[in-house]
């Protein structure tokens, strides 16, 4: 006997969301901290704060934390530092991605 109404086995789709799970990058950790940063590979941080040098991938997330961080002081779009214009990507790297894997 099993149990009440319990599966022997693990199903497709639980073995599918496994394996998803094991090889997309999500954005943590080292790698993920290099994909924040942008320096290595040019990632997703495009836009950095001019006031506390965070980073952002665009311009509305920017104007997020520029709300959130420093209220007092005007938000303008002019003043935020493109970090893809200023530092560009060495073309032998592979381009950071969020979905998706090399291991498949």
């Amino acid at each position: 006997m099993t149990g009440k109404a319990k599966p022997k086995k693990h199903t497709a789709k639980e073995l599918a969301a496994k394996v998803d799970a094991a090889t997309t990058n999500r954005g943590g950790g080292k790698a993920g901290l290099a994909d924040r940063s942008g320096f290595e590979k040019g990632g997703h941080a495009k836009y950095e704060c001019p006031h506390c040098k965070t980073t952002a991938p665009d311009v509305k997330s920017m104007q997020i934390h520029h709300d959130a961080k420093h209220p007092k002081i005007p938000f303008e779009e002019s003043k935020l530092i493109n970090r893809h214009a200023v530092h560009v990507a060495e073309p032998s790297k592979p381009r950071p991605g969020v979905r998706g894997s090399l291991r498949k």
